[in-house]
């Protein structure tokens, strides 16, 4: 409401006789002619509509917080956007360093991620990282030609899909007597692929010897599994 508007309708609620003597209204009677008055959609034509309103007041409202942070800041606002660019900083920092961490899955994964090859194969390709040092690498090849060398022997039935912990299962029954070998490499698999935790020359060193064991070892075969491709 304006005061032209307020001005104009107290302005029609005083009447003046002929004698130029102001004629006056009683105080409650005038205050409801002047509502009435007031209500006439003349004197709202230029007021603000409620969206407009509604920034005006959170805008003032953005204002008084920041007015208030600079003045309780040491250096006023100089001091509040030196706190603001060593808090975006922060940010910054600290998503560049945790970017990088892999989140460690609650479940193993398949033991094969490509189409497998033969043990030979996985073997060498083994060796070939251990000669360079890249143990983990090592580690995954060895474990895979472990379990293809037990399927071409028909001591566990094919299955692309197998985790590590599932093969050194099934695999402990026609051959109890490494069973504990196996389940050992593949939690030390499971580690180096799915926890992120390197491998080292000792654990290759292990899965090595446990699959050279294994070559020569004599299973129990009637608790081998039966050759299936189906």
């Amino acid at each position: 409401m304006t005061t032209a508007g307020s001005s104009t309708a107290v302005g029609r609620l005083i009447a003046r006789s002929g004698d130029d003597i102001p004629v006056r209204t009683p105080r409650v009677p005038a205050r409801e002619a002047a509502e009435r008055e007031l209500s006439d959609p003349r004197y709202h034509q230029h007021d603000p509509n409620p969206i407009q309103r509604a920034l005006t007041w959170f805008w003032d409202r953005v204002d008084d917080l920041f007015q208030a942070a600079s003045g309780a800041t040491p250096g006023g606002w100089i001091g509040l956007l030196a706190i603001g660019a060593f808090v975006l900083l922060l940010v910054v920092a600290l998503r560049l360093r945790l970017g990088a961490v892999r989140r460690t899955p609650t479940t193993a994964g398949a033991l094969f991620s490509h189409t497998p090859r033969t043990a030979a194969e996985h073997r060498s390709a083994a060796d070939g990282h251990a000669a360079e040092g890249r143990w983990s690498a090592a580690i995954q090849e060895r474990m895979r030609a472990i379990v293809l060398a037990l399927e071409e022997r028909a001591l566990l039935t094919p299955g692309p899909g197998r985790t590590a912990d599932e093969a050194a299962a099934e695999a402990a029954r026609p051959l109890p007597a490494h069973a504990d070998r196996l389940r050992a490499a593949a939690r030390t698999f499971d580690d180096v692929t799915y926890g992120s935790r390197p491998g080292t020359e000792d654990e290759y060193a292990l899965l090595s010897a446990l699959d050279a064991d294994l070559q020569h070892a004599k299973p129990h075969l009637a608790d081998a599994a039966p050759r299936s491709r189906g």
